[in-house]
């Protein structure tokens, strides 16, 4: 869509075109068996129309090109190319020429001329031409602005412009979640799952070339797209990732903190960034889009003024032996706390040493290492519970159950059990 600002005839003729890549050409095979009544007609003249692969004349995707016959559709991310041409079609010769293209968004005006200075003359039947470039970076509505401004032999300053109008859509639909990993026996974690569901919301399929994840500072990215094959690993999407018209793709990540933000407990909380998706992908005859998407934030779980977790423990103990675990306090206030360990046993679970030791003073963001020693009377899975930490300052109790789980077996039995620990 094109409008003139003036109606007053002009020595020169601007046009402008989009550049894009041809399309394959496609054709709609009519086949039919030979014992029908046009018998081979139809495949004779299939053979014939050179439009048509030799020896593969009934697939629709022929050997030959398209040009583009309309603008097409623009998407977010692409990058939109335009050859502008200005052309003297008067008999004079035409000075000072200078043309200008500006690209109106919703929210800025961007210049894309590739140059700012004039051209000292234009004669009959000759024309300037450029080629602009700009990568899309806003849905909606843009307005290409294209200028141009002359002085005929006169002296005479004329000057007139025309505008394109076009919508640039949104190509992919990007989903996120995130799930809160459990806490390991062995470590103190903050692991962070992403899960990215990516769908295709144009008409034509795309070849993804690369879905990344961009960490901020605070954390280290694993990409769970792949399978363990040989030396590389193969991709949980197989060779071609292509992602057809509406499908939709899931993409997993694992991010953990680096050691010297895990270790300050009161760095993480809240609501923390995570990174930037990265997404490229290919269309048609190879034309590139790239995307990335803001921040993404969650909101870190919360673990109250205290948290308590398991640093080592045992997979499997014997019955009635005593064994030894180390829990890991860590401050999540912002005062120092004066801390009691009690332990209190329970049926199964039975706490050996001094209940209400004094563990001292814990500044904030501060952690200490406490070792214990228990012993369980009963066979099974058993859950290791009775911990009490107060605080003498505020005179405030917390209570920890279900700490974790320790599987108990007779003595002279020898296997294997999972473990977990809960926060």
């Amino acid at each position: 869509m094109d409008v003139n600002q003036t109606k007053q005839e002009h020595l020169l003729a601007l046009k402008v075109m989009r550049l894009t890549k041809p399309t394959l050409f496609t054709n709609l095979p009519v086949t039919c068996e030979e014992r029908d009544l046009p018998g081979d007609l139809f495949g004779q003249l299939m053979r014939q129309d050179p439009s048509t692969i030799k020896g593969a004349e009934t697939l629709m995707l022929g050997e030959m090109l398209t040009l583009p016959q309309n603008f097409g559709n623009i998407f977010l991310g692409e990058t939109f190319s335009s050859y502008i041409s200005v052309h003297n079609d008067s008999t004079q010769i035409v000075k000072e020429i200078l043309v200008k293209a500006d690209l109106q968004t919703s929210s800025q005006r961007l210049n894309l001329s590739a140059s700012n200075s004039a051209v000292a003359e234009l004669k009959p039947e000759c024309c300037i031409d450029d080629v602009i470039h700009h990568e899309v970076k806003e849905i909606g509505t843009h307005i290409l602005v294209c200028a141009v401004s002359y002085t005929t032999q006169l002296g005479e300053k004329l000057y007139f412009r025309k505008f394109f109008k076009f919508q640039v859509l949104k190509p992919l639909d990007v989903k996120t979640k995130f799930y809160n990993a459990e806490s390991d026996l062995s470590s103190v974690t903050d692991e962070v799952f992403l899960e990215a569901q990516i769908q295709n919301i144009t008409t034509s399929p795309m070849f993804m070339e690369k879905v990344s994840l961009e960490p901020t500072i605070m954390y280290n990215v694993t990409e769970l797209n792949t399978v363990a094959s040989g030396d590389d690993g193969e991709s949980t999407f197989g060779k071609m990732s292509y992602l057809q018209p509406m499908d939709t793709r899931q993409y997993l990540y694992c991010l953990k903190p680096k050691a010297e933000y895990a270790e300050k407990a009161g760095v993480i909380k809240g609501v923390t960034m995570i990174g930037k998706l990265d997404i490229v992908w290919r269309t048609n005859l190879g034309e590139k889009g790239r995307l990335q998407t803001s921040q993404l934030q969650r909101m870190a779980p919360g673990y109250g003024d205290i948290r308590l977790s398991l640093e080592i423990i045992p997979d499997t103990v014997n019955l009635e032996e005593p064994f030894d675990i180390v829990c890991k306090i860590t401050n999540c206030s912002e005062r120092t706390m004066d801390l009691v360990v009690e332990m209190c046993n329970t049926r199964s679970i039975h706490w050996c040493g001094i209940s209400g030791r004094q563990l001292g003073k814990l500044s904030p963001g501060g952690s200490l290492l406490v070792p214990l020693t228990i012993f369980s009377s009963v066979q099974g899975l058993q859950s290791i519970s009775g911990l009490r930490l107060t605080d003498t300052f505020l005179k405030r109790t917390y209570e920890y159950d279900d700490i974790a789980q320790v599987l108990t077996v007779g003595r002279g039995c020898d296997f294997g059990g999972n473990r977990r620990c809960l926060d």
